[in-house]
């Protein structure tokens, strides 16, 4: 494995400062979900099911959301929007803990509305910053960040909750968010590379890039997610069938670690593997987990398969994305991907507690492996549409060149090409699309979760 293109990516100016800065501005949007929650049932003194609501109004709020604030982004600039959305989300999260039920619902949905754009730009950065030839390693990397993000801040914001209550948690998830958009706002990194701002790309319409392959990719960003949060809602089912809900903690923390390792291996290879194959592999290795017996123990091994495809898969479709548009609508298509993985997550909670409380673990592993591998065989026959031709800045018709993710192939290697959450149920821890112009580049509330 060439780990060498690690420092290659690492080296190059600005990039090692953004992933940084990305991986901190996460920490306080992973623990927004478990902080409404804790405040609903231990503050409020109402349900599960009115927290539930409160996670469901921020979803369909971020869901909303995600592809507008991106198109904002390619529009106009990254320090307007992230001035915007920070100024909303620092008023809102400090006038939270005061809010009665009725106000904090469509609260929340207004919080989802504004949500900072921070893992779609981080995404849309690396994209830029990155040369395409290392946007696997890139991608790779964001995606380990996003994992560390995940396993700290719902943690943070359950001893936070614990030790100082959830109105202080709140105050201190608004100061948290201000400062990772002060910090976003004064790094201001590009969105575009060099030549893509040299090129003055004009707007390319949606018709030229959002074509059946990349819903297509879309959709499979969605049914992982599905996969993922199914698997974490049902490690909790089994563990407390076992009567061993204290290694809950353990066992989701190894399964984030798995992911990490997966991660790190993937972004060193030479060459990567297409979304559908590594998505559906994932798939394919998470039905049978229900049938693990045996202890936690045997749990934490029998996830261990699945748990090392995570960061791969997740980064692979931010990379599929990316090469089907054109660099004018980049910020879009990261809201569209992180709209898809909200989706999918918000489905999972709803139809996997329903599989577990009617027929157990087993079925809720099996069901959602097998949801996983059709849409991953969906990918691979609707990816084969024509590669997309867009007008080029001069007017003149580019297609797309061989850099594409053929299906469940591998990618190709040529670099001519044309013009990323995983969502936590529990907030714990082709042919394709390409367009022509230079290369293109919330987390879920907790229980059922951006």
């Amino acid at each position: 494995m060439a780990f060498d293109r690690y420092r290659q990516v690492l080296a190059l100016p600005g990039v090692r400062a953004l992933l940084l800065v990305g991986m901190i501005a996460r920490i306080p949007l992973t623990g927004t979900g478990m902080t409404l929650t804790l405040h609903v049932v231990n503050d409020q003194k109402l349900g599960f099911l009115q927290a539930g609501l409160v996670g469901t109004a921020s979803m369909a709020g971020a869901a909303i959301g995600s592809p507008l604030v991106g198109r904002f982004v390619d529009r106009r600039g990254l320090r307007p929007v992230m001035a915007v959305t920070t100024v909303v989300q620092l008023c809102l999260w400090c006038v939270a803990p005061s809010m009665p039920y009725a106000v904090l619902l469509p609260g929340a949905l207004i919080g989802g509305l504004f949500s900072q754009p921070v893992f779609g730009t981080i995404r849309q950065c690396v994209a830029a910053m990155v040369p395409k030839e290392n946007h696997q390693t890139g991608f790779a990397l964001d995606s380990m960040g996003v994992e560390l993000s995940y396993m700290v801040g719902p943690a943070l914001a359950v001893a936070s909750v614990t030790a100082f209550g959830s109105a202080a948690t709140m105050y201190g998830v608004a100061a948290g968010l201000a400062g990772s958009g002060v910090a976003l706002y004064l790094l201001n990194p590009p969105t575009r590379s060099a030549e893509e701002a040299a090129g003055h790309e004009v707007h390319v319409p949606r018709r030229q890039w959002l074509r059946p392959g990349l819903l297509a990719m879309l959709c499979l960003v969605s049914g992982l997610t599905f996969v993922l949060t199914t698997t974490e809602l049902s490690v909790v089912a089994m563990l407390k069938a076992d009567g061993a809900t204290a290694w809950t903690g353990l066992v989701l923390a190894l399964w984030c670690a798995y992911s990490l390792v997966g991660g790190f291996v993937y972004g060193g290879l030479s060459r990567g593997l297409s979304p559908g194959l590594l998505a559906g592999g994932l798939a394919l290795l998470t039905a049978p987990v229900g049938l693990v017996g045996g202890g936690w123990g045997w749990l934490c091994l029998a996830l261990v398969p699945a748990g090392l495809l995570c960061a791969p898969a997740l980064s692979s479709t931010v990379d599929a994305v990316n090469r089907r548009v054109p660099a004018a609508a980049r910020g879009e298509a990261m809201g569209l991907h992180g709209t898809s993985l909200t989706m999918g997550g918000a489905l999972a909670g709803p139809l996997a507690g329903g599989l577990l409380d009617a027929h157990g673990p087993v079925w809720a592993f099996a069901v959602s492996g097998t949801v996983g591998v059709a849409l991953a065989l969906l990918t691979t026959l609707v990816g084969r549409d024509a590669p997309a031709a867009v007008l080029a800045p001069g007017g003149s018709s580019d297609a797309a060149g061989p850099d594409q993710v053929n299906g469940l192939g591998v990618v190709a290697a040529a670099d001519v090409v044309a013009g990323p959450e995983r969502g936590s149920g529990l907030g714990m821890v082709a042919g394709t699309d390409v367009v022509a112009g230079p290369d293109a580049a919330t987390p879920l509330p907790a229980p059922v979760p951006e």
